[in-house]
């Protein structure tokens, strides 16, 4: 499991011994953006590979663990939390998701939408098929053929971006 992440530091003491960590800055050679640095860390990924940014905080240690072990039923699984605040899912990457007890499915995905009516959470971390991760910049570049729509979603209480005002 490969982690392409923007920055170090705690994350890597969370998943030592969990995941093998590849993190990257990113590089306009590649792109634009932060789909410019999941491009640059993909070539260096084998098996599963999931997208922890450095400003993102979920709540529950286990989470991205659990995202992970999903994939053996599907090929997009992710950490989300549901959110009603139009402000705030215009900064984030929005979802439609529908279930209950803390296990939802991605009926629409789109990064920090325009016009975020019908969106109801964000997504905090993302896990993808080792098949399907070559699509992982199309979760993080706006007006993209998302590909998070049909995915597995674990809804935690919490998910803290500390790269905006409320952070």
């Amino acid at each position: 499991m490969q982690t392409p992440q923007t920055g170090h530091g705690e994350l890597s003491r969370r998943y030592a011994g969990k995941f093998q960590i590849v993190f990257v800055f990113q590089d306009e050679a590649f792109e634009p953006g932060l789909e410019g640095a999941i491009r640059s860390a993909l070539p260096m990924t084998h098996g599963p590979v999931a997208l922890v940014l450095p400003d993102i905080v979920v709540s529950g240690a286990e989470s991205l663990l659990s995202a992970v072990r999903q994939l053996g039923t599907t090929d997009w699984s992710l950490v989300a939390v549901e959110e009603r605040d139009s402000g705030v899912l215009r900064e984030m990457g929005a979802l439609a998701v529908t279930g209950e007890n803390g296990v939802a499915k991605v009926e629409a995905a789109a990064e920090k939408p325009d016009d975020p009516t019908g969106f109801n959470a964000f997504w905090g971390m993302v896990a993808v098929s080792e098949h399907e991760a070559h699509r992982l910049p199309d979760v993080v570049r706006k007006g993209a053929d998302n590909p998070l729509a049909g995915a597995f979603a674990l809804l935690v209480d919490r998910i803290v971006n500390y790269n905006t005002a409320d952070g």
